[in-house]
């Protein structure tokens, strides 16, 4: 018997926020990359999330199980193109392509996934709290 059955839940939301932070920071610290191993500017990448349903006997019946990560995709967006001829990647114009990566856009991704993970951190401290006082029930 689970005594703290959101517990595994709340993991898998802490897991896919995580993953969630770690692509926005890529995204931030690639903001200025012109040139990568493909020889093309850096793509923003986006992180999609699904839900988890785990089969509790019947085929009918089924429970939550949480959310994951169901795939990390480069957003197709056109950055910038941007005039700077003393820049190493400037073609023959002078213009460099820069990355599709806009900062603002980036913190509040950011903000926003620091809040869902602190908001399920409360999560598991109120689960934690409830059983602790279930086990006191009766002293």
């Amino acid at each position: 018997m689970n005594v703290l059955p959101g517990i595994d839940i709340t993991a898998s939301a802490l897991n896919a926020e995580k993953t969630r932070m770690d692509i926005v920071a890529q995204n931030i610290a690639n903001a200025q990359t012109t040139r990568g191993a493909d020889g093309k500017a850096y793509q923003r990448k986006l992180v999609s999330f699904e839900t988890v349903l785990k089969a509790a006997g019947a085929a009918h019946d089924s429970q939550a199980g949480g959310i994951r990560v169901a795939e990390v995709k480069d957003d197709e967006t056109p950055g910038p193109i941007v005039y700077n001829p003393q820049h190493p990647d400037a073609d023959k114009q002078g213009m460099v392509q820069m990355p599709n990566v806009n900062l603002a856009f980036e913190m509040v991704d950011l903000i926003s996934s620091t809040r869902a993970y602190e908001a399920n951190l409360a999560v598991v401290k109120n689960a934690k709290q409830m059983a602790h006082k279930a086990l006191n029930i009766g002293r």
